[in-house]
């Protein structure tokens, strides 16, 4: 059985997905599945070892020259790719009209979605041909799990979820893995920002440990934070530029995380390493971290600012 998945973004979606994956796998032992999803995190579905091919596509990319001759090109080869073969399932678990209209709408195979009363955006379930509903109180792993059971036929297991990609990373750890800790400082939206005397505090604060700290970052001014913030700290690691499969193993070996809101957040639970996230105005019931030794500090006043450093520290004490 071949089975086609539509979740192209965000990094903490497509993560979001992984469990449903490996229930499938063990409830449907013969199944296999081809993904697509946004070129940039076209790795994370081959981490799993039920996804047989992955098909990368560039909505994001494309948008911005959509009509020019290499993007109308780039859009031609894409559905040739998709087309290449019928699936006997397609699940379009991204539920937005873009994906449906795009992507879904045009692959070969009965297309499965959420119903116009589950999903984001109602109109994109015009393109599935059958509709399930799937409470949107459930936290979104649980909401993917619950679409994969119903439109595969299966029983959703009542454990909790399993990424399984942890294991993809056990033989290519770096050689001082369990001897530092990630700080994790990096985010978009900046009402998810924790200060950076609050961060340098708690670097202080690890200091004694003599645990080194790792500072990933992805953008320039990300670059220029992390280096405020190891100033004066020779504990303090910035790390160079990484991919994200890179980054991956970089938090495989750490002995723990700490996080604000973000995509990376959601990659440390995905590896099974314990990781205490930050939340201010972000309501983690539906989107927290999920899975083992997973931890949440949130602002009673919904403000990143009064989380304190002691508080974060005295969380993180018990890992170090």
């Amino acid at each position: 059985m071949r089975v086609l998945v539509v979740k192209t973004s965000s990094m903490g979606d497509v993560l979001h997905t992984l469990p449903a994956l490996t229930d499938a796998f063990n409830c449907l032992p013969n199944i296999t599945f081809d993904w697509v999803v946004e070129e940039n995190f076209a790795q994370i579905p081959a981490w799993h070892f039920a996804v047989d091919n992955v098909i990368p596509v560039a909505i994001r990319r494309w948008r911005k020259n959509w009509f020019s001759k290499s993007i109308r090109q780039e859009r031609h080869q894409f559905i040739k790719l998709l087309r290449e073969r019928e699936y006997d399932c397609i699940i379009d678990a991204q539920g937005l009209i873009k994906s449906a209209f795009l992507i879904t709408r045009k692959a070969l195979g009965t297309k499965h979605g959420l119903d116009r009363k589950s999903i984001k955006e109602p109109i994109a379930s015009w393109f599935y041909d059958v509709k399930h509903n799937v409470p949107k109180s459930m936290h979104a792993i649980e909401r993917v799990r619950l679409l994969f059971a119903k439109s595969l036929g299966y029983t959703l297991p009542e454990k909790i979820g399993n990424y399984a990609i942890a294991r993809h990373f056990l033989t290519d750890l770096p050689l001082d893995h369990g001897q530092y800790l990630v700080f994790l400082h990096a985010t978009t939206r900046p009402e998810k920002h924790w200060t950076e005397n609050a961060w340098r505090d708690l670097i202080e604060l690890v200091e004694p440990s003599g645990l080194k700290i790792k500072l990933p970052w992805g953008a320039p001014h990300e670059q220029s934070r992390a280096n405020r913030l190891a100033e004066g700290f020779e504990h303090v690691e910035v790390l160079p530029k990484l991919s994200l499969s890179q980054v991956a193993s970089v938090l495989a070996g750490a002995k723990a995380v700490v996080s604000v809101d973000t995509g990376l957040s959601h990659l440390t639970a995905a590896l099974d390493r314990p990781n205490i996230t930050l939340f201010g105005e972000t309501d983690p019931k539906l989107i927290g971290g999920y899975g083992k030794n997973q931890f949440s500090i949130i602002s009673p006043e919904q403000n990143m600012e009064t989380i304190s450093a002691k508080e974060v520290y005295q969380q993180l004490a018990e890992f170090i």
